[in-house]
């Protein structure tokens, strides 16, 4: 910091110019770096802190994100300061984390300036990527997009009205997705596809056509999360035509699937989602070692859990059975243990070809088994017991 002397100031002896070097110099080695983006010096914050040495910068309101983003060197911490932000933002350096400020109530909000498709896309070189403390909305079609990304971790992010996706993860590896939410997508709130290793645990997602999807995964964890008002609570799916052929390894433990009874608002052209069943909790479609494992599910119209192949959806999409060549449809192995079911099962949508009820099993698959829930209704009546 310059000191600046006024004109009336008197001439100062050798011996108070050393003095003053000494003072100056004990000053700069006893204070932090920090570099700034638009804006002045400031006292450091608990957040910022938290950077432990890292490199970091921090990003005043009114300035831009991307362009912190973009001098910025691998491992960067980039601190948010509250504020609206009108960009979408791209990154492609790996250990890049974006921390939003936390001043008492006021947000950091990632907002579509136009017509972007994505509110923050992240590509494959940048491992390690970590997002936080941010809401993304209005946006074209996701909110928040990674593609190939190992080690990332999005946590308490808000995903509002992105047309298709919330939060969408695919082809990821060892990832966590804590404390996030997301609403209004017409597809899918919060997504892992094609993935391996990844943990979504404590997240909310409501008025979606899906709240939470796990597809063509391996080795996903779901846990106490919360999914409301969406066509389908939680949906575990194997779909054709995609690079990844199984879903398997799956566990979905200790969530709460209540009130998804919204009317599916996706269209035809969004593909599978446009016939996901009004009133559906957890769907279990074609996965194999899936474990459904003490949930509480209630007050979903049409069904608790449904264990079904994959040429379900097939039929009702008007798909011959050979578009299903590729993968193994039928679900192998599910095991639905210790649950909770209350006042699911009312009514069927229409055209839907299978009865209401707390569990559905379409019969297809081996090795799939129900023991210690509570339930008032199944079909079929008997269910196979697990050893």
């Amino acid at each position: 910091m310059k000191k600046f002397l006024s004109k009336t100031t008197p001439p100062v002896t050798c011996r108070q110019i050393l003095l003053l070097l000494t003072v100056i110099t004990v000053s700069i080695t006893g204070c932090k770096k920090e570099t700034e983006s638009g804006g002045s010096d400031k006292q450091l914050t608990a957040s910022e802190k938290s950077a432990n040495g890292l490199p970091h910068v921090v990003v005043k309101s009114g300035a831009s994100i991307q362009a912190a983003i973009d001098v910025a060197g691998a491992g960067t911490i980039i601190f948010i300061q509250p504020g609206t932000y009108n960009e979408s933002i791209h990154v492609d350096k790996a250990g890049i984390q974006l921390v939003g400020m936390i001043e008492g109530n006021k947000a950091i909000i990632i907002q579509n300036p136009g017509d972007e498709e994505n509110g923050i896309e992240v590509t494959s070189t940048a491992a390690g990527f970590v997002l936080k403390n941010v809401t993304v909305q209005n946006f074209e079609e996701n909110g928040v997009l990674l593609t190939g990304v190992d080690h990332f971790v999005l946590d308490h992010v808000k995903a509002i009205n992105n047309k298709e996706y919330g939060l969408f993860p695919v082809f990821c590896h060892n990832g966590s997705i804590t404390y996030c939410s997301a609403t209004g997508s017409s597809d899918t709130g919060i997504y892992v596809g094609q993935s391996t290793d990844i943990n979504v645990e404590n997240n909310t997602a409501f008025a979606n056509v899906s709240g939470f999807e796990i597809e063509n995964c391996t080795n996903v964890t779901a846990s106490f999360n919360e999914a409301y008002d969406n066509t389908g609570g939680l949906l575990v799916f194997l779909l054709p035509g995609l690079t990844i052929k199984t879903t398997a390894n799956i566990t979905v433990t200790k969530n709460y699937i209540h009130d998804n009874n919204r009317p599916n608002f996706s269209t035809a052209e969004g593909g599978f989602e446009f016939f996901v069943p009004t009133g559906s909790g957890i769907l279990v479609v074609g996965a194999d070692n899936t474990a459904i494992q003490k949930n509480r599910i209630s007050h979903n119209n049409f069904v608790g859990v449904a264990t079904v192949s994959t040429l379900i959806i097939g039929s009702l999409s008007g798909l011959p059975p050979e578009a299903f060549a590729d993968i193994e449809p039928n679900p192998d192995r599910v095991r639905i243990i210790g649950n909770m079911l209350t006042q699911n099962g009312s009514v069927a949508p229409a055209g839907l070809p299978l009865p209401p009820a707390d569990f559905l099993w379409d019969g297809s698959g081996t090795n799939n088994c129900w023991k210690d829930n509570v339930y008032s209704s199944s079909f079929p009546a008997a269910l196979p017991t697990c050893n």
